[in-house]
């Protein structure tokens, strides 16, 4: 209790927070987490979703935090402000299959095999609301067949999730044929009351800059992330710990990043430090933002 006392009598927006999930879940919260940002994250994801004191565990092992901090999407340009930034909580910038059995050098089918085999734990890695609908889920487009490697349902969205799995480093080319997918989607399988379906390009690597090129020209929503087989972030990421670090600080130093005063809604301008961040590309994209 005097640590809680200690830690948050300063941060006042964390206080009501912390009143909304168990003792037990602000304890694991407080002991976990290091900095203002990432406690109020899980602390309204908690409350938001429902996770148990196990899930909330799994998730800081598997650095949640930092996954969706960094995410690229072209949900900005291709989707409703609202919905938007809702989706861009559904899509992480990396994700941890640590789950499977799979040597390094496996193939795609091997990947998709294995997810099929573990699809539970695969959907709890994904996010919440996700459900499965299907795998080599087949098209047909003037004759041609064509597959979807995993075809999942987002129930919050209400909109068919896309999603292709590449062993290798993300191609610009990847891009054109998710969008013809989601294309085909929403004209032969989407219902009346749901909305667009949506892609995820899950990769072994990819390079930012030319994720960020490929999305620019993207006309329906996509986002791009990374996979691994261990429960930690692949070394590329390391450097962008030096951002996350930034905006800490900048938050501790109060240096206009009172979040409440963006009210933290879905679509809420924020300025400052946030604005200036290299992949944040809109305000939306911030992950506390998001939960509200």
């Amino acid at each position: 209790m005097r640590k809680f006392y200690r830690e948050y009598k300063e941060v006042p927006n964390l206080q009501p927070l912390a009143g909304e999930i168990a003792w037990t879940k602000n304890t694991l919260i407080l002991d976990r987490c290091q900095n203002p940002l990432q406690r109020e994250f899980y602390l309204r994801a908690t409350a938001r979703f429902g996770w148990t004191r196990r899930v909330l565990e799994h998730q800081i092992d598997n650095q949640t935090y930092e996954k969706y901090l960094l995410n690229q999407t072209s949900f900005d340009s291709a989707l409703p402000q609202a919905v938007a930034a809702q989706a861009k909580l559904a899509v992480k910038d990396h994700y941890t299959f640590d789950f499977l059995e799979l040597s390094d050098a496996h193939e795609e089918r091997e990947l998709e095999a294995a997810l099929l085999a573990n699809v539970q734990r695969f959907l709890a890695e994904m996010g919440p609301h996700f459900t499965f609908v299907g795998s080599q889920y087949r098209l047909v487009v003037e004759g041609n067949d064509y597959y979807i490697d995993l075809l999942l349902y987002h129930r919050t969205l209400k909109s068919l999730i896309a999603i292709e799995l590449k062993i290798g480093e993300f191609q610009p080319e990847h891009k054109g044929k998710m969008e013809f997918y989601l294309v085909a989607l929403n004209e032969q399988v989407k219902l009346p009351d749901e909305c667009d379906a949506i892609g995820i390009i899950i990769c072994k690597s990819k390079k930012k800059t030319i994720v960020e090129y490929a999305l620019k020209t993207a006309t329906q929503p996509i986002g791009v992330a990374t996979y691994s087989l261990t429960p930690h972030l692949p070394a590329a990421y390391q450097h962008l710990r030096r951002m996350k670090m930034k905006l800490e600080t900048d938050y501790k130093d109060g240096a206009n990043m009172t979040l409440t005063n963006h009210r933290l809604a879905f679509g809420s301008s924020v300025s400052g430090p946030l604005a200036s961040a290299a992949f944040l590309l809109t305000p939306s994209t911030y992950p506390v933002a998001l939960i509200a």
